[in-house]
Parts: structure tokens; C-alpha cells; sequence
């Protein structure tokens, strides 16, 4: 396996502030004016009123499209599924040709770089308490991306690539760990680990790398992971 290319791209800064809305896409400025709002002052600062303040309209403005703050952040969600299958789907494809062990490695490497880069979705979309991931394509979505955890897992069994376990703990384990070192990465608890901070994605793609090797019946697979 051809080792990862190291990503280059930084945890996504503060927006510009919104300019005053006059025309267009209402639905997508209040969208992204409440990004910028939770990058500002933090998701407890989110309100329908607030955010078309930002934009630049009346306040009964946003409530055509938002009738809610909870209907406001699931559509900020929304686009961040988006953007987490497009990443993942951008790391499937470079591992096309690689075992079904090290496919279900690029969903996990997916979720890292794109929750590295959108720190404010990542925490839209983990924050289920604020959002209707029921009553919206969140849960379709993510079940997509389970369904192929499960198939590539079930396959690298098949082809006995896996140390004998059960495979749904394989899968929650994967997604703890990648869900965990990304709020540890957002939270700022590297340093205090005493992590290196020059790469922190690569750092913690060595990391998950470490328990792919653990689940794997070879004693190290190919490529970045031998390396660590």
C-alpha cells in the first residue's frame, strides 16, 4: 500500500463576516451566517433572531425557511454530511485497489481530514441534542457510510485479513477512536499529551493506524502504518 499523502490543509479559521443580504440565496446565507456566528460565540450563541441579524434581514425574514434555532443547525448538519461523504468518498477512491482492510482504513482517514478542516460542522454534527438527525437525511446518510464499514469488514474477514473478533466492535472501535482524537484535536488536549502540534492529522492518522494493525492478521500492513 502506497503511504497517504500528508494533508496539507488547516482547521478551517474563522468566516469572513457575513456581508448584509440584498439578494439571492437567503437559505444559504443564513446557513453560513450561522456557521460563522457558532466560529464567533460558540453554538449556545445560535438563535434564528441572531443569525438574520447577521445577514442583514428583519427578523421574521429567516422563519420561511427556519421556523426554528433546531431546524436553523440541522441544516448546518446537513451540509456537513455532505461534505464528511465527500471526503470519505475522496479517500475511498484512492484506495480502490487496496484490501478491503485498508479501504475501511480511508473511511477512517476520510473522517479525520475532513473533521481536521471543519472543525465547526464537526461540532454541528456531533451535537445530536441540538439538531433533528431524525426527521432529516442525517441518519439515511450516515447509514450509508455504516453499511460500507460493515461490507469492507465483512469482506477483509472473508478474505482472512482480521485477527478473530467480532466484527461490530471492530467498527464502533474505529469510530470512536477517529470520532475521539478529532473532539481531542478541536478541544486543543494535544499539547497536554504531549503530541507533536507541527501535524496533528498526520499524527493522528498514525495513531488509528495503530489499531488497524492491532485488528489485522498481518503483523503490520504495507505503507505509513509499518512506519509507526
Amino acid at each position: 500500500m502506497q503511504p497517504p499523502k500528508k494533508n496539507s490543509r488547516k482547521p478551517a479559521g474563522k468566516a469572513a463576516t457575513p456581508r448584509a443580504y440584498h439578494h439571492g440565496d437567503l437559505r444559504k446565507a443564513l446557513v453560513d451566517a450561522c456557521v460563522h456566528l457558532i466560529e464567533d460565540k460558540g453554538l449556545e450563541a445560535v438563535s434564528v433572531r441572531e443569525v438574520a441579524k447577521l445577514v442583514g434581514v428583519s427578523p421574521a425574514a429567516p422563519f420561511r425557511h427556519f421556523a426554528t434555532r433546531t431546524a436553523l443547525l440541522t441544516a448546518v448538519a446537513e451540509e456537513a454530511q455532505e461534505r464528511l461523504g465527500a471526503s470519505i468518498a475522496d479517500t475511498l477512491r484512492a484506495a480502490a485497489r487496496e484490501t478491503p482492510l485498508m479501504q475501511f482504513r480511508a473511511i477512517g482517514v476520510g473522517f479525520l481530514q475532513w473533521s481536521f478542516a471543519n472543525p465547526t460542522h464537526f461540532q454541528v454534527i456531533s451535537s445530536r441534542s441540538v439538531i433533528d438527525y431524525e426527521g432529516s437525511r442525517l441518519r439515511s446518510s450516515n447509514d450509508l457510510i455504516r453499511v460500507r464499514m460493515n461490507e469492507l469488514m465483512c469482506d477483509a474477514a472473508s478474505q482472512g485479513l482480521l485477527r478473530p473478533g467480532d466484527i461490530k466492535r471492530y467498527q464502533i472501535a474505529a469510530r470512536a477512536m477517529v470520532y475521539g482524537l478529532a473532539r481531542m484535536y478541536i478541544d486543543g488536549q494535544f499539547p497536554s499529551w504531549g503530541l507533536p502540534v507541527d501535524d496533528p492529522l498526520a499524527e493522528s492518522i498514525r495513531i488509528f493506524d495503530l489499531f488497524i494493525i492491532s485488528i489485522s492478521m498481518a503483523a503490520e500492513p504495507d505503507g505509513e502504518a509499518s512506519k509507526h
